[in-house]
């Protein structure tokens, strides 16, 4: 086996975008933390529709103020006995301080059965920041525990 000498960095200039990459991996490591007006809100509707194929429809309202890019309520879902969540589409938002239904639908990886299960809904915003395009901006976290039923 050959062992070679580790070559020096002759050249102090940054690779374009490491330090963006960088950045941006540090903050989505942050905790998820709302960052925005108290009277952003969103909700979950205390029942999630479970079509025969396996695809899961999940609901509420939403409302938020303030943004700059665009902006979108996700979900995900979660058996009550297990820690995997299932991320559930999402939706288009309008921060315009009006309060709004919103709908997700997606087909988790594995089949879910009828019962309770755990939602998380979150309006996410992206923005760009210091040159950085696309940072998250979260506005607003609901959580519920659902009854998922056979629609």
């Amino acid at each position: 086996m050959t062992v070679r000498p580790a070559r020096s960095v002759r050249s102090a200039r940054p690779v374009p975008g490491a330090l963006g990459v960088a950045a941006a991996m540090l903050l989505l490591a942050a905790p998820a933390t709302a960052a925005s007006a108290a009277d952003d809100t969103v909700t979950v509707d205390p029942t999630a529709r479970l079509a025969a194929d396996g695809t899961v429809t999940i609901s509420g309202t939403y409302r938020c103020t303030g943004a700059d890019g665009p902006v979108f309520v996700s979900s995900g879902i979660s058996r009550m006995d297990s820690a995997t969540r299932y991320g559930i589409g999402g939706t288009r938002a309008v921060c315009d301080g009006a309060e709004h239904t919103w709908a997700n639908t997606g087909k988790p990886s594995d089949a879910l059965d009828p019962g309770t299960a755990h939602v998380e809904a979150t309006i996410m915003e992206l923005t760009t920041q210091g040159g950085l395009p696309l940072l998250p901006r979260f506005h607003a976290v609901g959580e519920q525990d659902v009854t998922l039923t056979r629609a």
